[in-house]
């Protein structure tokens, strides 16, 4: 059953749509502002997500740049009251796949989900591979055999730098640099964190990889000896 993620802060509308989708033969999970959409979808793997741009704390839109800068490609469709030309490119240009503009019907709406999750359907996944573990950047997953782990935010984009680089030797401060970026006020122990998570998930594949440690140097991605 594909999964949906709908985030709507008008209740008795976001209450409609959920029905809509369950009728249709669609798994929905629903929120009905920006942080808890922000959250859901970052913690679970959906088939699409409908977003709401006007939200109370975080709008559609702005969820949407901030999942696309995780690495996060789920399919979305915009919900928008707006119908100037600048506010639906400002949708597209965020990441949006669709957008439909208030008040919608229901089988367009339905006919607009259809089409988006056809083109993930038809996505080719961009898959990066080392040893037995392959990370998939479409969907974030990391697969050794028939396990599979999905990562999310900066746990993904440093296990993404690894794949893409495997033998070199990272510094704290160029894990720091390159993952979170060079003005970044985060602290510093959040690599170690980051890490000490990677190397529970790549344990638990089982994989023939590791991310060493070089004592007073840094870390890098090695076949495990």
């Amino acid at each position: 059953m594909m999964r949906i993620l709908l985030a709507e802060d008008d209740r008795d509308l976001n209450a409609a749509v959920k029905a809509l989708l369950t009728r249709s033969g669609y798994q929905a999970d629903a929120v009905f502002d920006g942080e808890d959409a922000l959250s859901y979808a970052q913690a679970e793997s959906y088939d699409g997500i409908i977003l709401d741009w006007m939200m109370p704390g975080m709008d559609g839109v702005e969820v949407l740049r901030r999942l696309r800068a995780e690495g996060v490609r789920t399919p979305c469709l915009l919900l928008t009251a707006r119908d100037a030309i600048e506010d639906r490119v400002a949708g597209l240009d965020a990441g949006a796949d669709d957008y439909l503009p208030k008040p919608f019907n229901a089988q367009e709406l339905l006919a607009r989900i259809r089409a988006m999750l056809r083109r993930r359907e038809a996505y080719v996944p961009d898959v990066i591979a080392f040893e037995d573990l392959s990370l998939d950047k479409g969907t974030n997953e990391l697969r050794c055999g028939e396990r599979t782990v999905r990562l999310v935010g900066k746990t993904y984009q440093m296990m993404a730098l690894f794949m893409e680089n495997p033998h070199i030797l990272f510094s704290v401060q160029q894990l720091m640099d390159k993952v979170w970026g060079w003005d970044s006020e985060t602290e510093i122990n959040v690599v170690w964190v980051n890490i000490s998570t990677l190397r529970k998930k790549i344990a638990e594949l089982n994989a023939s990889v590791e991310i060493r440690v070089h004592r007073g140097t840094g870390y890098s991605l090695e076949k495990r000896s």
